[in-house]
C-alpha cells in the first residue's frame, strides 16, 4: 500500500486524538509522535480530519498532474459526482470550463463509470444469484475486508470501482489519453497506484481548489441539467441503491455508512445466518459527500445531500457496457504482522500500568483504545506506550507530588484567592502546632497566620521571597516565601523553620557580648595594676595600653 498520508512531525503534539478516532487502530506512538502503520491502515482519512494540529498531510499530486499536462497527450479528468456538494452551485459545464484553463483536454463525470458498475451489480444478483453481495466502490471498505475480514472476501463484489470503470471507458474512446481522477477520497490515491495502467494520477478537491486559487480561476456558478444522470446519487448513503432495480423477490437491500458501522456489519456477517442481501458499504459517514478531503469550510451534510439530489437526473447515463473482462476485479488478502501476546504477557503489561485487578481496568478510552487489555496488546506490539494511559499518568503525578508534599522539610500551605486554607503539609503543621490538617482546611488563613502578606501578594501579583519572620504565637522563626499561581488562582506559602538557626545565632551573639564584657573588666583591672607598677617604676603606661587595646579588639573579633 502506498503512503498517501504523511506526518508533519513538528506539528504532532502527542494529543492521541488520531488514535481515538482510528477505527482499526493503525497508528503507532513512539517518542511522543504519531506514526501511521501503513500495513494496517485502511486510508479512511479520519486521522487527517480530526487532527487539531494539521500534523497529518495528504500527499499532493498536483505537480504530477502538471507533468502529465505537459506530456503532449490529452489529459482527461474524471470528476467524482460529489463535486456538486463541494463546489456549491457549479455544474459539470462550469467545472469543465475552469479546468480547461488549467490545461485539461476534457472533463467528465465519474458517474458515467458508476452507471457501468451499477449495471454489473444488477447482473450479478439476477444471473449469478449471489447469496451476499457487498459493494466494492469504496476502496477503504475493500481494504478493511482484505486486511481484517479475510473470510468475507468471497462476498465482496468482484467489480471495478466507478473511478476505474470510467477511466477505462475514457481510454477506450481516447487510446492515447492520460486520466486523472478528482474527488473527496484519500484512498483513491492508493487504489490508482495499486491497480497500474488505469488512472494516472489522483487529485483531491482540496488540491484542485488550491490550484484554482493559484491561477486566480473563478468557477462559473451555472448548474446544468441532465435527465440521464441518475448515477449522480452514488456519493450519498443509499445512493447506489437509488440507481438499481430492486425487484428480486425475497432479497434484502441495505446501505451502511461509517467505518464503525461497517465493522459491526461485517462481524454480523461473520457470525453467519445472513442470506439473499445486497449491502452497500461506505467508510465515510454520509458516504462520499462526507469524504475526508471535501472542503471543510463548506461541509454540511444536509445541504450537501440536497445539492446531490437536486442535481441528479431520473434516468441512467447512456453507456456502452464493456465486456466482463474489463470490469472484473480480483481481491486478495493483505497480510500485516501483528503478534498476539499471551495472557501472562498482557497481565504483565497491565501491572506496569498499575492495573492489578479487573476493577483497576477503567476502560475509559482516553488512550484511544476501547479497553485496557486492547491498550496492553498495543503496547506489546510496539504501537502504544504505557504513558498514554491518562489515569496512570494522573495517579503517578499525584503520587509523586504527594510524596514531595508530605516529606519536604519545608512547611507548605496552599490558600485560595478567598484566603481559605486548601492544603497544609505535616512540616507546616509542626511549625504551627496543628495536630490535624482537617482542623484548618477550608478555614480562613487568618486563624493561623497574619494574612497581610497574603493580601499584598494577591493584590500585586508579586511574590515575597525569603522574608525572615518571628511567629510570636508559635515562638518560631521562619524564612517565608509567598507566591501566586495565576492559572490555578492559588497562593502558596513556603516556610523554612529557622528557629534553631536563629537561636544559635542569638546564643553566639550573647556569648560574644559576655566575652567582651569580661575582656573589658580584665583590661580595666590590668590597667589599674599596670598604672600602680608604672608609678612605682616611673615608666609610662602608653605602650602597655596600646597592647591591651589590641588584645581587646582581637577578643571582639
Amino acid at each position: 500500500m502506498t503512503d498517501c498520508l504523511a506526518l508533519k512531525k513538528s506539528n504532532c503534539k502527542n494529543c492521541h486524538k488520531c488514535i481515538r478516532h482510528c477505527p482499526v487502530k493503525s497508528i503507532r506512538f513512539s517518542g511522543e509522535q504519531a506514526h501511521i502503520v501503513t500495513d494496517e491502515c485502511i486510508l479512511c482519512g479520519q486521522c487527517f480530519v480530526v487532527c487539531p494540529q494539521n500534523a497529518k498531510q495528504v500527499v499532493d499530486e498536483t505537480e504530477k498532474v502538471k507533468v502529465l499536462l505537459n506530456s503532449g497527450s490529452p489529459v482527461i479528468a474524471s470528476v467524482a459526482p460529489s463535486f456538486i456538494a463541494n463546489y456549491e452551485g457549479v455544474g459539470i459545464e462550469g467545472l469543465r470550463e475552469a479546468m480547461k484553463k488549467l490545461g485539461f483536454y476534457d472533463v467528465e463525470e465519474t458517474a458515467i463509470g458508476a452507471t457501468i458498475v451499477k449495471n454489473e451489480y444488477e447482473r450479478l444478483l439476477q444471473e449469478e444469484h449471489r447469496e451476499i453481495l457487498i459493494s466494492s466502490c469504496c476502496h477503504s471498505v475493500n481494504l478493511l475486508i482484505q486486511k481484517y475480514f479475510k473470510s468475507l472476501l468471497p462476498y465482496l463484489a468482484d467489480v471495478v470501482s466507478p473511478m476505474q470503470a470510467h477511466c477505462r471507458d475514457i481510454r477506450r474512446r481516447y487510446p492515447d489519453a492520460k486520466t486523472v481522477f478528482i474527488g473527496p477520497c484519500i484512498a483513491k490515491k492508493d487504489e490508482a497506484e495499486h491497480y497500474v495502467g488505469i488512472v494516472d494520477a489522483v487529485l483531491t478537491f482540496d488540491e484542485l481548489t488550491a490550484w484554482f486559487k493559484s491561477r486566480n480561476i473563478i468557477l462559473n456558478k451555472n448548474v446544468d441539467s441532465n435527465e440521464e444522470s441518475r448515477a449522480r446519487f452514488f456519493p450519498t448513503t443509499g445512493g447506489i441503491l437509488k440507481t438499481m432495480n430492486l425487484d428480486i423477490p425475497d432479497y434484502t437491500y441495505m446501505a451502511i455508512d461509517g467505518t464503525e458501522q461497517c465493522i459491526e456489519a461485517l462481524r454480523d456477517i461473520e457470525r453467519g445466518g445472513l442470506k439473499n442481501c445486497f449491502i452497500e458499504m461506505s467508510a465515510c459517514k454520509g458516504s462520499c459527500i462526507g469524504g475526508p478531503v471535501m472542503d471543510k469550510a463548506v461541509r454540511s451534510p444536509i445541504r450537501d445531500y440536497m445539492a446531490v439530489e437536486k442535481y441528479a437526473g431520473k434516468r441512467d447515463f447512456n453507456v456502452v457496457q464493456p465486456p466482463l473482462s474489463m470490469i472484473k476485479k480480483g481481491f486478495s488478502t493483505i497480510q500485516h504482522d501483528k503478534q498476539t501476546p499471551t495472557e501472562e504477557e498482557i497481565r504483565a503489561i497491565l501491572r506496569q500500568m498499575n492495573k492489578f485487578t479487573t476493577i483497576d481496568e477503567l476502560n475509559c478510552g482516553t488512550c484511544g483504545y476501547n479497553t485496557c487489555r486492547e491498550k496492553a496488546i498495543a503496547v506489546f506490539q510496539g504501537k502504544a506506550e504505557i504513558t498514554m494511559c491518562l489515569p496512570f499518568l494522573k495517579e503517578q503525578a499525584e503520587r509523586f507530588s504527594d510524596t514531595i508534599f508530605k516529606n519536604t522539610p519545608n512547611g507548605l500551605i496552599v490558600v485560595n484567592d478567598k484566603l481559605e486554607v486548601q492544603q497544609i503539609n505535616p512540616a507546616a503543621q509542626n511549625i504551627l502546632n496543628i495536630s490535624q490538617a482537617s482542623d484548618v482546611l477550608g478555614a480562613p488563613v487568618v486563624r493561623i497566620l497574619d494574612p497581610a502578606e497574603f493580601v499584598q501578594v494577591l493584590d500585586s501579583y508579586r511574590g515575597i521571597y525569603n522574608q525572615r519572620k518571628f511567629l510570636a504565637e508559635y515562638q518560631r522563626y521562619v524564612d517565608q516565601t509567598i507566591v501566586y499561581d495565576k492559572e490555578c488562582h492559588l497562593l502558596v506559602c513556603i516556610m523554612r523553620d529557622v528557629t534553631a538557626e536563629q537561636k544559635a545565632r542569638d546564643d553566639k551573639e550573647e556569648l560574644s557580648r559576655q566575652t567582651i564584657d569580661v575582656a573589658d573588666k580584665v583590661v580595666d583591672k590590668q590597667m589599674r595594676v599596670v598604672q600602680d607598677i608604672a608609678s612605682l617604676l616611673g615608666e609610662t603606661v602608653a605602650e602597655t595600653k596600646i597592647a591591651l587595646s589590641k588584645l581587646k579588639e582581637s577578643i571582639k573579633q
